[in-house]
């Protein structure tokens, strides 16, 4: 008897081990899942930054250094006289865009609402009575589109107040010492006003990130969990829920990870995140614990060498061409992270007809190529095969993951049955979201994806070839 209960026991301990074992193997556990903010943020794909400003309408070319310490001599010049959101939100859901956000302030420190706790904002200008609201305007024409709305808040320079690096001059005076705490509250109650006016928002950006109290900076996250618990935070040294791609040119490194190794994106541990030329930023880290996706930004007015955020005038032949934003696309959306382009309104308050349509032309070229697959599936599993029944000509690949379950993918190719046999067409790393394999036109019959290296089962949410050139 006790034999037999000693066998039992054995054969449950090893049972237990097994289930254990097999747990880890498949990484339910150990594997970063997203946040439905997080979730959000990678089906976007295309979002905008809208960057509106007092100095877009002094005539003169946009001088960030100078602008972040000389205050604008006169805010009156602020009169967009043909101000139209919708037309803004148009131009963002022509080019595909899911979400846009708005710069509600920024490093004049004038704020495009009507603040109660802010003198310097629409409150103060003559341009319609003083009741004017762009924030409740642009709101308004995101949900009129289908568009989700963020607010940018900029904090961190505020060239009325005269605030560097978010710090008064530090003096060591009383008067600096209370100036500072003065301007800490105006953050945390700014940012109350903008967090609970304006309904549900799909994102929260504080550029550069938001100095917590932590820092002698302004106390703001409880402020935004408080009225927007399902907002994406970017960011401060307490929670980032993405991640700076790394640099400004639309585009991260292959592979980039969605994995990350701190809860936070560049806001503290500058002398790990920034090493070698900002490499864990657009690489991430397979093995980070923190799931915190990557961003890729640019302006679409940065061609030529210029980088513009903001409107000048005369600045045309410095939108991108058509095929960058296409590099762009396949190197932020192709490469698993999601892409924020730049555009601005001019001085009467409308996105400028050229740009408006470089962004028609952007979605439409995306289309084009993407609308309609050859072939497509999905699948559990180390290997999927799609048969095109007969030979057709591709010259693009996507595969998705199922993120919702982590991204489990180490190591694949795949291979194209050609008259000649079959022949390697791509092989990576990384898939997460999204990855884009694009090549010369090639005829198969069918394709195959062998995954050799994975966390735990892959599950494959698209597996789908393109033919670019199909009319």
């Amino acid at each position: 008897m006790k034999f037999k209960q000693s066998k039992h026991y054995v054969t449950l301990i090893i049972a237990c081990l097994v289930l254990l074992l097999s747990n880890n193997a498949i990484g339910q556990k150990t594997i970063p899942l997203p946040k439905a903010n997080q979730l959000t943020w990678q089906d976007a794909e295309l979002t905008a930054l809208i960057s509106y400003d007092l100095h877009v309408f002094d005539g003169k070319r946009y001088n960030q250094a100078y602008n972040r310490i000389n205050p604008i001599a006169d805010y009156s010049i602020f009169n967009p006289v043909k101000l139209d959101t919708d037309q803004w939100i148009r131009a963002v859901k022509d080019m595909g865009g899911k979400i846009a956000i708005l710069t509600a302030t920024h490093e004049t420190g004038f704020a495009l609402y009507q603040s109660d706790v802010n003198p310097y904002s629409m409150k103060a200008l003559k341009f319609q009575d003083g009741k004017g609201d762009i924030v409740r305007d642009f709101v308004a024409s995101c949900r009129k589109y289908g568009i989700l709305p963020g607010i940018y808040i900029g904090i961190r320079w505020n060239s009325n107040y005269g605030i560097y690096d978010f710090k008064v001059l530090d003096d060591n005076s009383p008067f600096a010492k209370n100036r500072q705490q003065h301007y800490n509250k105006l953050c945390e109650k700014m940012t109350e006003e903008l967090m609970s006016r304006y309904g549900e928002l799909a994102m929260v950006w504080f550029d550069g990130g938001a100095h917590g109290p932590e820092l002698g900076g302004p106390n703001i996250l409880p402020m935004v969990e408080k009225y927007q618990p399902n907002i994406i935070f970017y960011h401060n040294t307490q929670r980032a829920d993405i991640r700076w791609g790394g640099s400004e040119t639309g585009m991260v490194n292959y592979p980039c990870y969605g994995t990350f190794p701190f809860p936070y994106s560049h806001s503290t541990n500058q002398k790990v995140i920034f090493k070698n030329d900002f490499q864990l930023l657009k690489e991430g880290d397979p093995e980070g614990q923190y799931y915190m996706p990557a961003m890729s930004d640019a302006p679409l007015r940065g061609y030529k060498g210029r980088h513009e955020w903001f409107w000048e005038p005369g600045d045309e032949d410095h939108i991108e061409p058509l095929e960058n934003l296409m590099e762009m696309y396949y190197g932020s959306v192709g490469r698993n992270s999601t892409l924020i382009l730049g555009i601005t309104p001019n001085a009467e308050g409308l996105i400028p007809e050229p740009d408006v349509n470089r962004l028609k032309e952007f979605g439409k070229e995306i289309k084009t190529r993407f609308s309609s697959a050859i072939a497509q599936g999905a699948g559990k599993g180390n290997s999927l095969a799609l048969n095109l029944k007969t030979y057709k000509k591709i010259d693009h690949l996507i595969l998705m993951e199922d993120i919702t379950q982590g991204e489990r993918i180490r190591e694949f190719k795949i291979e194209g049955k050609t008259k000649n046999g079959w022949q390697l067409i791509s092989k990576g790393s990384n898939v997460g979201h999204k990855f884009i394999s694009r090549f010369k036109e090639l005829e198969v019959s069918a394709l195959r994806l062998s995954i050799s290296k994975s966390l735990a089962e892959p599950i494959i949410k698209d597996f789908s070839t393109y033919y670019s050139l199909k009319k």
